[in-house]
């Protein structure tokens, strides 16, 4: 549903809020009823003893809100203002995606280009991977960061830089799909692209992006931060919390493109403008960005370049996220509504969509559909069901493509999901269950042993059932030994096998401890898949499966 642009009538007949002009500032006018509603949204970061966030808020390209909550610097009490600098994590891609499509309208490129001609040293893997790929996250190129982290076990000390990402990208053998046929997201197309700024315009994609977007539009404190240890004045610290105490949580490298945009609300709300009146791009540019990309299967992916649409209480949205370190931002609009919100946060915790989505609940008030009820599991909306076939439905399940995995339990009469049982079953039929307070459905097939999950938004997943083994610690030393990955640049895991799990080990501080679930299969912790593999039956490697790399290979060492 599409709702006509609609201004509320308490912004018409809107008076001056009156704050404290070194926590923030407000343009234009706006109710005080609007004003403190905002206000209590970031109620819990009034304080000079938590990080917190800075928010900017737009009516038709017109600033009307910008204010700081909590602190910038808990070292050197500095408050977070609306001038305050964070870092904005995959809010920048969309800026790497504007580069690329200037430069395309420049005739110096084409989206549907195969990216070897560019960037020679990433392998051909049997079909092009084009421009258009990348900026959809369509590509099945693994994810830089997963693969990074995997090879190094642990990099947060650790410098990163491009050149580090440009060689460990043309290292692997293969993809996570077949381009085009799924969207996966993947920091690494975003690196790609710009380096592909950089090698097409003979500039940095730093350089480009200020030259032809940040100058045109008057954003004077946003630039792509491709030096480390560059002093940047009014930037703003990040933080996690620790044992019960702040601790700096901040990005350690130089690479950009996917990310490393340092830049401010107010900057952000001149950008969000640029949608609906364009100065840099044009209006047919815009509206790509803003198109669902289509898929080889049929489907359809709700992100664009670098943009997602949704739908919020009836209308629709624009919006993009990002999380790097402690920090989490988020940028969205109401096209219809010319309406745009900016929250950026500077600690791990912080869920900065949400803290939108109130202050566009302020704002827009009755221009927006009543709030959708999240109901509670009733007795109407289920069916009993027996606890012998509750039963027969526990084990072990796996999506063949993705390798994820899902454990189905049996406890107190009912169905749980999860080793822990953390998450119930309710039965609206004979064959299907809802996940409580989800609107996710699962369909079961008893016969086949499979489960059809299916939600809202996102792909199905076909779980097919899978035998569940007892592991003995006779079994477990069959794995353990030395096992090296070229596609990591030969970096070298070693496991160990203990009398009820295996610990998979590449360093300092790097344990991983893996549970069998099945023949051979394993999951550990941070959502890993590890699927040992045989030759003659003797254990002769593994894969490493995530949400965002799939089947990174390891090769047992022979013992010396």
């Amino acid at each position: 549903m599409r709702l006509h642009s609609f201004v509320p009538a308490s912004l018409i007949a809107a008076t001056a809020l009156a704050f404290p002009l070194s926590a923030g500032a407000q343009r234009g006018s706006v109710s005080d009823t609007i004003g403190r509603a905002v206000d209590r949204v970031f109620d819990a970061y009034h304080g000079t003893d938590s990080p917190g966030c800075a928010v900017g808020v737009s009516q038709k390209g017109r600033v009307v809100y910008e204010r700081g909550y909590g602190m910038a610097n808990l070292e050197t009490g500095t408050p977070i203002t609306p001038a305050s600098i964070f870092h904005v994590a995959s809010v920048s891609k969309q800026f790497t995606a504007m580069a690329i499509m200037l430069l395309a309208r420049d005739g110096k490129l084409s989206l549907d280009d195969d990216i070897r001609k560019y960037l020679p040293e990433i392998p051909s893997y049997g079909t092009p991977i084009t421009i258009r790929h990348l900026l959809t996250h369509t590509s099945g190129l693994r994810d830089q960061w997963d693969l990074i982290a995997l090879a190094r076990g642990r990099f947060e000390e650790d410098r990163i830089t491009e050149a580090d990402v440009m060689d460990i990208v043309p290292r692997q053998t293969a993809l996570n799909f077949t381009p085009g046929a799924e969207y996966l997201y993947s920091n690494t197309g975003f690196t790609l692209l710009g380096v592909i700024v950089k090698r097409v315009s003979g500039k940095s994609l730093r350089d480009f992006a200020d030259e032809r977007i940040f100058k045109p539009l008057g954003m004077s404190s946003t630039h792509f931060h491709d030096d480390y240890t560059m002093l940047v004045p009014g930037r703003t610290s990040a933080y996690a919390m620790r044992g019960g105490s702040w601790h700096v949580s901040i990005p350690n490298y130089d690479t950009y493109g996917a990310t490393s945009l340092f830049t401010t609300v107010g900057d952000l709300l001149k950008w969000q403008a640029n949608f609906e009146n364009p100065i840099v791009g044009d209006r047919a540019l815009i509206a790509r960005m803003e198109t669902r990309t289509p898929l080889t299967g049929g489907d359809t992916s709700s992100y664009g370049f670098c943009l997602a649409t949704d739908q919020y209480r009836g209308a629709r949205v624009v919006n993009h996220g990002g999380a790097d370190a402690g920090y989490r931002t988020n940028v969205e609009r109401f096209p219809e509504l010319g309406f745009a919100t900016v929250v950026l946060c500077n600690f791990a915790a912080a869920n900065p969509a949400a803290l939108g989505r109130r202050v566009a609940d302020a704002y827009l008030g009755s221009a927006l559909a009543p709030a959708a009820r999240v109901t509670a599991d009733v007795a109407q909306q289920s069916v009993a069901l027996s606890p012998d076939k509750l039963r027969a439905r526990a084990g072990v399940y796996l999506e063949p493509r993705t390798m994820q995995v899902i454990e189905l339990e049996f406890s107190d009469g009912r169905l749980m999901m999860g080793a822990q049982g953390n998450q119930g079953f309710v039965p609206i039929s004979d064959d299907r269950m809802r996940v409580t307070g989800q609107p996710t459905i699962a369909t079961f097939n008893d016969a086949a042993g499979t489960i059809e999950l299916v939600s809202p938004t996102g792909r199905p997943l076909h779980l097919e059932r899978r035998p569940s083994v007892a592991s003995t610690p006779q079994m477990l030393a069959a794995y353990a030994g030395d096992y090296i990955s070229e596609e990591l640049g030969g970096a070298v895991k070693r496991v160990v096998a203990t009398d009820s799990a295996l610990v998979l080990n590449s360093g300092p501080g790097s344990a991983m401890t893996m549970r069998l679930v099945f023949a051979d299969t394993f999951i550990g912790s941070g959502g890993y898949t590890v699927q040992f593999t045989r030759t003659r039956g003797q254990v002769t490697g593994f894969d490493v499966t995530n949400n965002r790399i799939r089947h990174v290979k390891f090769v047992k060492r022979k013992p010396t």
